[in-house]
C-alpha cells in the first residue's frame, strides 16, 4: 500500500511541474488585420517562427480591426506586439487623429512598404496635374489610402472634394472598368492583386509622382516616404513609377520587457527566409532597412539590431 501511495504522490507531483512548466511558457499575441489582408497573412507567419524557434514562447495571431485597434490593445497591454502602418503609429505616439493622448508604443521593426498606387485607363490621364477635374476613387472612408491620397492631391492643387468616391479597392476597379470613375488608389504593396488584374483586362497605368512636388507634403508628414515602384511590375509598365510609401511597421509597448522584445525580433530576423516564403511581400522584410521607423525602437529590438550591425 505505502509503494503504490508512493507511486501515486510521483505521478501527482510530475503532472503538477509538467503543469507548472506549461504555465511558465511566454504567451506572445500579434495584432494583425482582417484574414484576407496581409497583416494578417505575415502576422501568422510571424506566430509559425515564434512557435518553432523560440523556446517557451507560444504564439498567435490575432484578427482584428489593424493599426489603430492594435496599437490601442497593445497599448492596454492586451496583445504583446502588432502591426501599424508608419502613419497611425507616428500619429498614436503624438496623440493625434484617432488617438487623444500620447499612446506608449515603441518601434520594433520597418517591415515593408505600403504605397500609394494611383491607376488611370484614360488616355486623358497622364499626369498627376490631370486629375484635377478627375473623379477618383481615394479607398474607403476614413481609412490610410484616403487620408494619404487626398494629402497627395492637395500638394498637387488637384483635390476636389465633389469629385472624390471613397469605395473598396475592388469596387474602385469595377469602377473604373465601368467607366464611372476616372483614377483609382490603392494603398498596398506592389503588385497588388487589385491592379495586377485591372492591367489584364485594361491598358492600365500608375501616375508618378515628381519629387519638388511633394518635397512640402514629406516635410509636413515625415513618416511618409518615396518609394519608386521598378519597372516591369505590372503588365505594360515599361518605366520606373515615383510613389509615396506609408511603411507597415512592427511595434511594442514601450513597457514590454526588454529581454522578450530583444529574443522576439531575434528569432524573426535570425529566420527571415522562413518568414520570406509566407508572402512575397514578407521578402521586402530586411535587417538593413529595419531600423527606419516613424518613432523610437524599443531597447530591446535597438540592442538586437545594434548587434547586428556590429
Amino acid at each position: 500500500m505505502r509503494y503504490r501511495w508512493i507511486a501515486r504522490a510521483g505521478l501527482a507531483l510530475a503532472l503538477s511541474c509538467a503543469a507548472a512548466a506549461a504555465n511558465a511558457q511566454e504567451r506572445i499575441t500579434i495584432g494583425t488585420g482582417g484574414t484576407a489582408g496581409l497583416f494578417y497573412v505575415i502576422g501568422a507567419g510571424m506566430a509559425e517562427v515564434i512557435n518553432k524557434h523560440l523556446p517557451n514562447a507560444t504564439a498567435r495571431a490575432e484578427v482584428t480591426g489593424a493599426s489603430v485597434e492594435n496599437i490601442r490593445r497593445v497599448s492596454a497591454g492586451q496583445q504583446t506586439f502588432g502591426f501599424s502602418s508608419s502613419s497611425t503609429l507616428y500619429e498614436a505616439k503624438q496623440g493625434e487623429k484617432a488617438f487623444q493622448s500620447p499612446q506608449p508604443v515603441a518601434a520594433i521593426a520597418y517591415l515593408y512598404p505600403a504605397i500609394l498606387q494611383i491607376a488611370v485607363v484614360s488616355d486623358k490621364v497622364k499626369t498627376m496635374d490631370d486629375l484635377k477635374n478627375a473623379t477618383i476613387n481615394l479607398g474607403p472612408p476614413g481609412s490610410n489610402s484616403a487620408v494619404l491620397a487626398e494629402r497627395l492631391l492637395t500638394a498637387y492643387g488637384v483635390f476636389n472634394k465633389e469629385q472624390a468616391r471613397f469605395l473598396s479597392y475592388a469596387e474602385g476597379t469595377k469602377a473604373i472598368l465601368n467607366g464611372t470613375i476616372d483614377a483609382a488608389v490603392v494603398l498596398a504593396g506592389a503588385p497588388t492583386a487589385a491592379l495586377v488584374e485591372l492591367a489584364t483586362q485594361r491598358d492600365m497605368r500608375l501616375l508618378s509622382v515628381e519629387e519638388p512636388r511633394v518635397e512640402k507634403m514629406l516635410k509636413e508628414y515625415s513618416f511618409y516616404q518615396i518609394y519608386k515602384i521598378p519597372a516591369g511590375t505590372y503588365k505594360g509598365q515599361s518605366t520606373e513609377i515615383a510613389v509615396i510609401n506609408d511603411p507597415a511597421v512592427l511595434f511594442t509597448s514601450e513597457k514590454a520587457d526588454e529581454k522578450l522584445i530583444y529574443d522576439i525580433t531575434k528569432t524573426l530576423f535570425t529566420h527571415l527566409d522562413e518568414l520570406g516564403a509566407v508572402h512575397a511581400q514578407a521578402k521586402a522584410i530586411k535587417v538593413e532597412t529595419a531600423t527606419q521607423t516613424p518613432i523610437e525602437l524599443h531597447p530591446g529590438a535597438k540592442k538586437f539590431f545594434d548587434e547586428a550591425k556590429k
